[in-house]
């Protein structure tokens, strides 16, 4: 029997009974935290109880300009007026203008548009492959790809197969070929890995998921100089670390480097749409012709024009510097607590890694202590949570979110 749209208890806006339907009816793929939202300004969201919160996770760094930032809702308004979808069967006004301006801020000449992060890497993948074959000339069907440990890239059946979490690999198999996996961080290890059939060193110039992990320095140099050196692409994965996040437009710039491909992604359209990109030069993407590769959404009029007015936003640099600014003081607030139930911060930009005594409290239970107190974080493995403010937020915001943390692990510290 069919269950009414909305009973009394969602009406009144009960947290209880939107957790009880979406835990009823929406497969359990994630676990979310025990709160309801249901709208957002800035850097701060509210929940259906009119309780605020801050957003201390920015949707994993998809919300770098903040919940409806006024420059993104009013192209996006304008364009759901006129145009939203054609497909790449036609052309539309939108695509080329994004195109174009993508690629003036990644230094590329070519831009091949997707939606989400995982069909950005899949893409970057298959891209890399078959330049492999039709220009590097490795042997048909034989074409590897170096990988990290601890790397994030998606959870398709081809990025799982190189993921070295059990949690997204186990029952999945089998697992597709290709990828030699190796440590992070040591650029030796990636060129024992290297052969005649090696096509693209895959990696993040940081670490998200992992727990913003952030390589040796020189190890981004070590990679380009390495790759060129062995006539292997270079793949960045900068969905979580582009675009502003770390205080530089893309994490690589941190140590000069311009890999041979870009994957972006979440903030590329704000947070207001799916929109992800592989940027790259002529030798590279030429490899895509008709027909070879393709999404029905990929490019679609909306999300070309949410895009070109993030690149506009980015060429500001305001958002470089409020990362860089407000970065400063977060790491500052973060590591005083080091010795006080914390074990290690890492920072770059407006991103953290926090790693809490794990005899105190998990990364779970820190989380939902700081619920508590008003800010929403995620953890990620065992007592590590990640922090990514929107780069709106201001330095009171930040002050509030290492405040509530310090209360939070004191709490835990005397329980």
């Amino acid at each position: 029997m069919s269950e009414p749209l909305l009973t009394p208890a969602l009406e009144s806006g009960g947290t209880a009974a939107h957790i009880e339907l979406t835990e009823r009816r929406v497969a359990h793929n994630y676990h979310p935290l025990p709160v309801v939202l249901s709208a957002a300004e800035g850097a701060w969201v509210t929940d259906v109880e009119g309780r605020r919160y801050l957003d201390c996770l920015a949707s994993y760094s998809a919300l770098n300009f903040g919940h409806g930032h006024p420059r993104l809702l009013a192209v996006a308004h304008e364009q759901l007026d006129r145009l939203t979808l054609t497909s790449r069967a036609f052309y539309n006004d939108q695509l080329g203008p994004f195109a174009r301006d993508l690629a003036a801020l990644t230094g590329k000449d070519l831009v091949l548009p997707m939606n989400s992060g995982a069909e950005g890497v899949e893409t970057a993948i298959k891209v890399s492959r078959r330049w492999g074959y039709e220009v590097k000339g490795v042997p048909e069907d034989t074409a590897s790809m170096v990988v990290m440990e601890g790397n994030f890239h998606g959870r398709t059946t081809t990025i799982i197969s190189f993921s070295t979490d059990e949690v997204a690999r186990r029952h999945y198999a089998p697992y597709t070929p290709g990828f030699r996996v190796v440590r992070y961080g040591d650029a030796a290890a990636i060129e024992d890995a290297i052969d005649e059939t090696t096509v693209a060193v895959l990696l993040e110039p940081i670490q998200g998921e992992a727990g913003v992990i952030i390589p040796p320095d020189g190890y981004l140099r070590e990679v380009r100089a390495l790759c060129d050196r062995r006539n292997v692409l270079m793949v960045a994965d900068e969905i979580q670390s582009g675009l502003a996040r770390t205080g530089e437009t893309f994490a690589c710039d941190h140590e000069g480097v311009v890999p041979d491909v870009y994957i972006l992604g979440k903030a590329l359209a704000g947070g207001l749409y799916p929109l992800s990109a592989v940027a790259a030069d002529h030798g590279v993407l030429d490899v895509i012709t008709p027909g070879s590769h393709g999404s029905t959404f990929g490019g679609n009029p909306l999300a070309a024009r949410i895009g070109r007015e993030v690149v506009a936003m980015l060429r500001t640099g305001e958002f470089q510097e409020r990362s860089t600014r407000l970065g400063a003081v977060m790491a500052q607030g973060l590591r005083s607590l080091v010795g006080q139930g914390v074990l290690a911060v890492r920072c770059r930009g407006l991103w953290a890694g926090v790693d809490v005594d794990p005899a105190l409290v998990t990364g779970r239970e820190l989380c939902e202590a700081l619920l508590r107190r008003g800010v929403l974080a995620k953890n990620t493995h065992g007592s590590t949570i990640r922090l990514a403010p929107p780069l709106v937020a201001t330095e009171d915001d930040v002050l509030l979110m290492v405040d509530a943390i310090r209360g939070a692990v004191a709490d835990a510290s005397s329980a």
